[in-house]
């Protein structure tokens, strides 16, 4: 009987099928695989650095011979989360001058500023991050206080959109500024006719040309340390919006020598001296860097009333903004981009801004069968505007941009047109869907705000109580679609990422909490346990 017992064994094993080699299971989870049906799930496979399938833990067990087992302990996945918007250089950049954000006066800026050169002691003191619009007297700031601290060293602070800056009398005479300096699509601006210390967009540019250059060390070490920011926060994919070749090229290089994980979707400057060298070359693809996009930028910031206006600022008047771009360039460069088979990715702020990137998409576009051509921000549209969004011009938008301005935004364009401002839901309506990212550093790097400001539309104190503009947010499907599977087709990747399936990069991000279905004000506390790129973990939080 025991050989009986043998045979049967023996024979059932030898007919049973050989396990098939996976390099990772993922377990125990509640899976949001944002795919077609938006279905959840509990497991899946992944196999060189893909997922190989999804499906539940029993039956993946005994048909993988798995080398390597996440347990999620119950927590939730989310496909790698995909910021549409920012700058990660920038970020890093950052991280090594003078941080200037949630200052509450100019006095504290000062402090800072002074704070900073005590322990750096640099040659050129940069910064960026103040907003006069935080602070109790919401105006500009001058150049007088800088020139009593620093008559020597130079200054240069750039505002928290990068619209704008105030800088000192030695930065003005490094760049050659004076009250009779005139520049197209900027401002200096004057008193008594003598520069305050503020320049508005294009006016920059002559104290940008006097800062030392950073190295191509430096950059290195902001990109690396931007990076692990954004692991921290689950972020997997990054759509640097306007860069040079230089840091292209940099970027490349870290990803060949596997020093940088993020996958990168880089838009060439527009105004950069190398659009040609791209556009002449064509598109660069590689698993982890994607070159096929131009970001243009068409105007100013709201804040620093840069922003294009048909109309004249409701709180000053005779100022309609600034066009850093005319429409006439607009239509030249964009006719020249599409040809050359990128995609145009434009900054819009005011509803004039708005209207000639739009009349120049939709000229450009008529014959073109899947462009994509994306407008950054899209944020104070003509009502009658939105009907140019469509299939073919894409939003791509920022749901912090609407909880940071709420306090001022309708003091400078006033009630009628605030009503076409941030405008989410209708312009999800007119294109079929929204790529949703932050701006990074102008705004907070953290996802969970973006996700919390597209839904509940309030700021992290829970301001205002019912949520700003509500008509206008997001269902929490929406946003989840918009910061990976609609970011994922905006850059043409939604076939290798976006969404856990089979065949695509196992690119995920693993929540402590369900921002599904937890309370709306406990999203932006909501934590990151690990995130995984190419089915490896590149981060996981500390137990401590």
């Amino acid at each position: 009987m025991k050989n009986i017992l043998f045979l049967f064994v023996l024979i059932f094993f030898s007919c049973a099928p050989e396990k098939i080699p996976a390099d990772l299971l993922v377990k125990n989870a509640t899976i949001y695989t944002v795919n077609d049906n938006f279905d959840t799930a509990k497991a899946f496979v992944v196999k060189d650095g893909k997922i190989l399938e999804i499906g539940k833990k029993p039956e993946l067990e005994l048909k993988y011979k798995i080398a390597e087992v996440y347990d999620a302990q119950g927590q939730t996945i989310i496909p790698g989360l995909i910021d549409a918007h920012a700058h990660l250089l920038n970020l890093g950049m950052a991280l090594q001058n003078v941080d200037l954000v949630d200052t509450k006066s100019y006095s504290e800026v000062l402090e800072r500023v002074v704070a900073f050169q005590k322990e750096k002691n640099v040659e050129y003191i940069t910064g960026r991050g103040w907003d006069q619009n935080d602070w109790d007297i919401k105006e500009f700031p001058t150049k007088k206080e800088l020139d009593s601290l620093f008559p020597n060293t130079p200054v240069a602070l750039r505002r928290i959109d990068g619209h704008a800056m105030i800088v000192n009398s030695k930065a003005l005479e490094l760049a050659g500024i004076t009250g009779k300096t005139k520049v197209d699509g900027g401002e200096v601006v004057l008193k008594d006719g003598k520069p305050t210390g503020i320049l508005v967009d294009a006016a920059m540019s002559a104290v940008r040309a006097t800062i030392p250059r950073a190295s191509r060390e430096t950059m290195v070490t902001a990109l690396k340390e931007a990076e692990q920011v954004c692991l921290e926060l689950g972020l997997t994919t990054i759509d640097e919006a306007g860069t040079s070749r230089e840091v292209i090229e940099i970027m490349r290089d870290l990803h060949e020598k596997n020093e940088l994980s993020l996958r990168i979707y880089a838009m060439v400057a527009g105004r950069s001296s190398d659009l040609d060298y791209f556009l002449e070359n064509g598109i660069i693809k590689t698993d982890r860097l994607n070159v096929r996009s131009v970001k243009v930028w068409s105007d100013g910031a709201l804040g620093s009333r840069g922003a294009a206006m048909r109309q004249e600022y409701s709180d000053q008047p005779g100022q309609f903004g600034l066009m850093i771009t005319t429409e006439a360039a607009l239509d030249s460069l964009a006719r020249k981009i599409a040809a050359a088979g990128y995609q145009m990715n434009t900054h819009a702020i005011g509803d004039s801004a708005n209207i000639s990137v739009l009349r120049v998409y939709s000229n450009v576009l008529k014959d073109e069968k899947d462009p994509r051509w994306k407008v950054e921000h899209a944020q104070i549209i003509t009502p009658s505007d939105f009907d140019y969004f469509s299939e073919k011009i894409l939003p791509s938008i920022q749901p912090t941009h609407a909880t940071s301005d709420m306090y001022w935004a309708e003091d400078r364009v006033g009630a009628e047109r605030i009503k076409g401002a941030y405008s989410y839901k209708t312009l999800l309506e007119k294109s079929g869907m929204v790529a949703l990212g932050t701006d990074f550093p102008v705004e907070k790097v953290n996802p969970m705000y973006t996700f919390y400001a597209a839904v509940a539309r309030k700021d992290l104190k829970q301001y205002p109580e019912g949520g700003y503009r509500m008509e206008e947010g997001l269902t929490r499907e929406e946003t989840l679609k918009g910061m990976t599977i609609w970011a994922a087709y905006s850059n043409f990747e939604e076939d290798e990422k976006g969404s856990i399936e089979a065949g695509k990069f196992a690119d995920f991000t693993v929540l402590e909490q369900d921002i599904m279905t937890i309370p709306l004000d406990s999203i932006p506390n909501v934590k990151v346990s690990a995130t995984f790129i190419n089915g490896k973990k590149v981060y996981e939080k500390s137990s401590e």
